[in-house]
């Protein structure tokens, strides 16, 4: 039996998105335990992932309360409340463009998991991928890489890091071209850390 199938059914997830979802698709086909995923765009893609695969999903937008003059830290308590009636163990941000405040992060302490498209303490933000590509065509790096991490904080893209891969940088690549092979080592990593994560959390 493989690592992730024997993690299968024990320990909760609750992935948050934002997007088309492919690492929460990964989750999924990996068979971890992903009990909930909430998006904050309703058109999000990884909405419809979850609903084939049977998992409960949830919309969490944050426009309602800074059209209200509400605070993030409100939103983000909000959210929290919304992920804590799944009770989950860990909560994995996959591809969820929002960061969280310690109004969310103090409801699950060392329980929250980020995936970021670049080397510990490199290219943090949205950005990361055209942002080594760019320092690549200035000769500045001949490599990229993907890391796991928790969020203990408000820090963005930093963190405990759990795993990370390296991804070179070849000549010719595009964004897209890039991009294609972070995803796949995306996938991957992802789910071994996890697996590992949630083995490490029932021993």
């Amino acid at each position: 039996m493989s690592t992730a199938a024997a993690a299968a059914g024990r320990g909760r997830l609750v992935v948050l998105i934002s997007g088309n979802g492919s690492n929460l698709q990964a989750l999924l086909d990996a068979g971890l335990p992903v009990v909930a995923v909430v998006s904050n765009r309703k058109a999000a893609f990884g909405l419809e992932r979850a609903a084939r695969a049977g998992v409960p999903t949830a919309y969490a937008p944050l426009k309602p309360y800074t059209d209200a003059g509400r605070s993030r830290r409100d939103y983000d308590a909000d959210l929290a409340d919304v992920v804590a009636r799944y009770e989950p163990d860990l909560v994995v941000l996959a591809g969820w463009m929002h960061v969280l405040s310690s109004a969310f992060l103090d409801r699950f302490p060392l329980r929250v998991v980020n995936l970021h498209p670049a080397l510990p303490g490199t290219f943090p933000g949205a950005h990361a991928i055209a942002d080594a590509l760019a320092a690549h065509a200035a000769g500045r790096i001949e490599r990229t890489g993907i890391m796991v991490h928790l969020v203990p904080d408000e820090g963005v893209d930093d963190g405990p890091v759990l795993a990370t891969v390296e991804v070179p940088i070849e000549p010719g690549d595009t964004l897209d071209t890039l991009a294609e092979r972070m995803h796949t080592e995306e996938h991957r990593l992802l789910v071994e850390a996890v697996t590992r994560l949630l083995a490490d959390r029932q021993r």
